[in-house]
């Protein structure tokens, strides 16, 4: 997840709480944000202020040709000499409904060419219609985008949107569409299996085995989310910890990908040379097993990066405390909940981006 991406999630997540952190701990208009005041009122028919309109395709340009950003409406800043621009108070956007339709009608004429990832979120309205907005400008695959007013082509500097240099633009347009990857995880299941159907976990050795274990599997999926062909795909697991002795990590069904075998806890895939995944595509690298028995004695970790040629890498984490770990599998064992509730719970707690 993007740092633009990562601000946008917040402030869907924490609404006004968000705004008001902002405001206390004087956050600045950085790379990524900007935080502008509303002057659309209606005064100039059904359609934002000439103001409006030319901030917003300031951004949509400045932030699509650059690493994205967000764009606060509602937001009033005040200048600091030592650190610029920091929010200072909040000032409502007058029927917000109304502001974020007269945004999403504006953004396809914004630039050239249109940036048709913009997303927008009301962060709150009140009784009345007002409130605040957030516009999500993620980084554009078909840069150069080139303001129609005006016909700047501006790039993100600190805080500030500035036009390109010509050395820029010229990269701009040399530059071929980069694929971007994202790691999916589907066809998630959960079991509780006895022991005596699979003798994987507990020994017949030992004394007294329990009688049961929890099986967890998953489909990692890498979606290739641009315009782009992807090639030579890659992931990479690191097993850290798999929870105990008595538990274990599994990787299996990578047959359109070739396995190079590492060192101990090491994974690695990468897909054949003449395997090719189009825009949209989705490939399965493998299928994962975790295998959990009420022996947890360590943390479960396992780090891991997905990516392919030309493509920023994308990193995630699986990880539990031995303690949160002890308890899930005591829950899904006393079969308090459904598995579905379940599952929920493992990859909403366990399972992370970095």
């Amino acid at each position: 997840m993007s740092r633009a991406e990562d601000i946008f999630e917040k402030l869907i997540y924490f609404g006004e709480d968000a705004l008001d952190e902002f405001i206390r701990d004087r956050q600045t208009e950085e790379l990524f944000m900007d935080f502008k005041q509303a002057s659309s009122t209606g005064k100039h028919g059904w359609s934002l202020s000439p103001d409006d309109r030319r901030n917003l395709a300031k951004c949509i340009s400045g932030f699509g040709n650059s690493e994205g950003g967000i764009i606060v409406w509602g937001v009033e800043c005040s200048r600091d000499m030592d650190v610029g621009d920091v929010a200072q108070a909040k000032v409502k956007v007058k029927n917000v409904h109304r502001f974020m339709s007269w945004v999403e009608n504006a953004i396809s004429g914004c630039t050239i060419p249109s940036h048709n990832k913009v997303r927008n979120h009301i962060i709150c309205c009140d009784d009345e219609g007002n409130g605040y907005l957030a516009t999500y400008v993620p980084k554009s695959e078909i840069a150069p985008l080139m303001t129609t007013i005006g016909s700047h082509i501006y790039i993100r500097s600190g805080s500030n949107n500035v036009p390109a240099p010509y050395a820029v633009i010229a990269g701009m347009f040399g530059r071929r569409p980069q694929p971007n990857v994202d790691l999916k995880f589907e066809n998630r299941t959960l079991e509780v299996l006895d022991n005596d159907e699979e003798d994987i976990l507990y020994p017949k050795t030992i004394d007294m085995p329990p009688q049961k274990y929890v099986k967890i599997t998953f489909d990692m999926l890498c979606e290739n989310d641009s315009n782009a062909i992807a090639r030579e795909l890659y992931l990479s697991c690191t097993t850290e910890n798999s929870g105990g002795e008595y538990n274990r990590v599994r990787f299996t069904d990578y047959n359109m990908t070739t396995n190079y075998l590492g060192v101990e806890g090491h994974f690695n895939l990468i897909t054949k040379p003449e395997l090719r995944l189009p825009p949209r595509g989705i490939l399965k690298f493998c299928k994962i097993e975790l295998m959990l028995s009420e022996f947890i004695e360590d943390d479960l970790l396992i780090n891991g990066v997905v990516g392919a040629e030309n493509a920023a890498p994308k990193s995630f984490r699986i990880f539990s405390g031995k303690n949160s770990l002890r308890s899930f599998v005591a829950k899904v064992l006393r079969t308090e909940d459904s598995q579905e509730l379940l599952l929920n719970e493992f990859f909403g707690d366990f399972v992370k981006d970095m």
